[in-house]
């Protein structure tokens, strides 16, 4: 509970009064990539990484945010939160405090502390363990209650109106609302979800390349780009309004109404939603077989379909695929870089670990952070079970 702790005594240190604790975990999808955006299906959960928030009401109607991972202070005057981002860690506090104002949500001043063990630009969504954890922090001082849809999707309208981040729900959806020991599949569109098991002899390996590309400055964003443009092909031409409602028959109906890589793009997002389907049945039947076999398939999906892979996590999704105990592999996260997620005997995920970190060093001379997971509760059931103070 170190993170827990840091911050409990820096809102102290900083404030000179103790304040309110919520956390909001960070998640990793198991199949399911940029699927969340055009109405499709992904399955993630929720891991142990955390980003805690320490709140106490101010006199004033002043907004103080206080972060210790950065040792920074700022302070955001509520009558200039329409003005926007401002290209500073604090647009993500501030943009939860505009989205929950803007849904009616009332308010006095507060101070804020913020402190995470998240690792940044990996792929587990850092940014929405923090929205998460804010607007946890800010109902509980407005004396309102959000429901999980709603938490969801106020946050991520935080992310995408102010911060400008063009994210889908899925990763503020599993934040909030993951129960342990389950993995989830949601339908992004209707926000209906099934929790499913994982085995017990099975553990999920997030590794780090700890690569993120240059190239990936704006790659993100050209990619939901091009798929938009796709489904308004789709949409125009056949009536399709999202993606999730297309065949593979209907994309080829309508190739050459678009680009190549719109046409790619979309491929990859239609036969992800199949994948996740069946992944959800495997799950059901505890067919880790073939659960491994839909990684795989995702993996050169999203590497030749959506192009979004690197030659360094290609090695890292090779080389956990030789190691025994290893059921299944693939880059998780936007792309360009940033983890894979891997699916792992429990009794020989210690052994994976090393193996994998080692051959990895050797072809790349990069050192791979590597973490053995297991599905984790959302923020939701956090405080509910005692993870609010």
């Amino acid at each position: 509970m170190t993170v827990t702790n840091d911050a409990q005594r820096a809102h102290g240190d900083r404030f000179g009064q103790p304040g309110r604790l919520f956390r909001a975990p960070a998640r990793v999808n198991l199949i399911g990539e940029h699927t969340d955006y055009t109405g499709g299906l992904v399955m993630p959960m929720a891991i142990g990484f955390h980003t805690v928030a320490v709140i106490s009401p101010r006199e004033d109607d002043r907004l103080m945010f206080y972060s210790e991972n950065y040792k920074e202070e700022t302070v955001v005057d509520p009558a200039a939160l329409d003005s926007g981002r401002r290209g500073h860690w604090s647009d993500y506090p501030a943009g939860v405090a505009w989205s929950l104002r803007k849904e009616g949500l009332r308010f006095g001043g507060f101070n804020l502390t913020l402190s995470g063990d998240v690792p940044l630009g990996a792929g587990l969504s850092s940014s929405a363990s923090v929205e998460v954890a804010v607007a946890m922090a800010i109902q509980s001082l407005s004396g309102s209650e959000l429901s999980l849809e709603k938490m969801a999707t106020l946050c991520r309208r935080a992310e995408n109106e102010y911060v400008g981040a063009k994210s889908g729900i899925m990763d503020q959806f599993v934040v909030a609302g993951a129960v342990a020991h389950r993995a989830m599949m949601l339908d992004t569109r209707s926000l209906k979800f099934d929790l499913l098991p994982l085995p017990e002899d099975v553990r999920v390996v997030i590794a780090n390349s700890m690569v993120k590309h240059a190239v990936a400055t704006g790659e993100y964003g050209n990619r939901r780009d091009e798929v938009e443009a796709g489904q308004e092909v789709l949409r125009r031409e056949l009536g399709r309004e999202l993606l999730r409602d297309a065949t593979l028959a209907d994309l080829e109906a309508c190739r050459q109404k678009m680009s190549p890589e719109s046409f790619a793009r979309c491929k990859h997002i239609i036969t992800e939603n199949a994948r996740v389907l069946a992944a959800r049945e495997a799950l059901l039947k505890a067919d880790m077989k073939r659960f491994g076999e839909l990684m795989a398939e995702a993996h050169a999906s999203f590497r030749d379909d959506f192009a979004a892979s690197c030659e360094e996590v290609d090695q890292l999704v090779a080389i956990a695929l030789r190691q025994p105990g290893c059921i299944g592999a693939r880059i998780t996260g936007g792309g360009f870089g940033g983890c894979t997620v891997n699916v792992v005997k429990t009794s020989a995920a210690e052994a994976f670990v090393a193996s994998a970190r080692r051959e990895y060093a050797q072809a790349t001379g990069i050192e791979a952070d590597c973490f053995i997971c297991e599905p984790e509760d959302g923020a939701l059931a956090l405080a509910k079970k005692g993870g609010a103070a």
